[in-house]
């Protein structure tokens, strides 16, 4: 049995704070943090010179770090449109829409999103991210 003083494990829910939280800071430690050793992050419709996946924690980590570190993208906000409970513990599904601006010029983006979040034991195991690649690419310029 754990101890008292052992954390709680994360519900779905607050793993999906967090997720946004970190997208917001373009903390890549804070996201990968989020994942399970062995999980597995998808981008079904992913953009232009994106991978179509990432494989395990460590991955989601230096992935990420080089994504956001290379890009002067800046999230303002994520609009929470929906959050969905599946029948499958751990299982829930967000629709969002990730707000923004590009330096220097602070062009204005809006990219709308669904993330399908496995949860187990209070970590990613896996996510589907599909992402509005044409959107990506098209604040990139």
């Amino acid at each position: 049995m754990p101890p008292s003083d052992a954390p709680a494990v994360r519900t779905p829910r607050e793993v999906l704070a967090r997720y946004y939280r970190a997208m917001l800071d373009k903390s890549a430690d804070d996201l990968a943090d989020l994942y399970a050793v062995d999980a597995v992050h998808e981008f079904p419709f992913t953009a232009p010179g994106f991978p179509g996946h990432f494989e395990g924690r460590e991955a989601v980590r230096s992935g990420y770090r080089a994504a956001w570190g290379a890009s002067p993208a800046r999230v303002a906000e994520v609009r929470e449109v929906a959050v969905h409970e599946t029948a499958r513990p751990g299982v829930i599904v967000a629709e969002h829409v990730v707000v923004g601006e590009m330096p220097p010029a602070r062009t204005g983006f809006t990219v709308p999103g669904l993330l399908v979040l496995h949860v187990r034991d209070g970590l990613i195991a896996r996510a589907r991210d599909y992402m509005d690649g044409f959107g990506v690419a098209a604040a990139r310029g």
